[in-house]
């Protein structure tokens, strides 16, 4: 199969097995959401919806948390971990908004990206889920995996996976394929002990079925 092909397939099946495939993390606004996926790096989105409620009720706005002191966001937002450079990004990134962007999370990629904190995924994320412009793909630890499993890309590096993927899927499912992947990826193909036996991508997965082979080699009688 041509990737274009598996791109399809994969993108049929992950939609019927997730109809209802959405991000974890709890959010009202653009950003709630650029927020707590700062917060989300190397973190769990449990821990963060646990803290976003504490740090919005302290600072409600983008303007409070401008004039924040970074010390007192450090110790709402330690259980994230990073917390003191999360923080120093936080306040900073609060500060930008307010002073370029009239207190006003911007809706483009390159504005994204001069907000201290902000990488391409994060800026994909936030465009993708908070303004349903799919500006690019949001390549994080489980669409990397996944991608590469299913010989969609040979690459470890982000921007080069994104644009892999870009050439093979539909600009109108970019926001939709990460959701997927990520449940995906947390169900079924995980980084460890990845569930081959079960997965509805087995038979076009080349990772998957050499797993499954090598094990049933190795288990079977000589």
């Amino acid at each position: 199969m041509e990737n274009c092909d598996i791109a399809a397939t994969v993108m049929k099946r992950l939609q019927e097995r997730y109809p209802k495939a959405g991000t974890e993390l709890n959010w009202e606004n653009p950003w709630h959401l650029l927020v707590s996926t700062i917060l989300a790096t190397q973190c769990t989105d449990k821990r963060v919806n646990q803290v976003t409620p504490v740090l919005f009720s302290r600072w409600p706005t983008i303007q409070s948390l401008a004039e924040a002191d970074t010390s007192e966001v450090e110790k709402v937002i330690r259980s994230t971990g990073l917390y003191r450079n999360k923080s120093k990004n936080l306040v900073s990134t609060a500060q930008k908004l307010v002073n370029d962007f009239n207190a006003k999370v911007p809706s483009n990629m390159q504005a994204l990206l001069t907000l201290p904190g902000v990488a391409r995924k994060t800026a994909n994320i936030v465009l993708s889920q908070g303004f349903s412009i799919n500006s690019g793909i949001a390549v994080d630890t489980h669409v990397n995996r996944i991608s590469n499993r299913l010989g969609l890309t040979n690459s470890q590096d982000q921007n080069k996976v994104e644009r892999d993927l870009q050439a093979v899927f539909p600009r109108d499912l970019w926001g939709e394929l990460n959701l997927l992947f990520v449940t995906f990826g947390r169900e079924i193909c995980t980084a460890r002990s990845p569930l081959c036996s079960g997965c509805p991508l087995r038979d076009i997965c080349p990772t998957g079925n050499n797993r499954i082979y090598s094990a049933n080699t190795q288990s079977s009688p000589e």
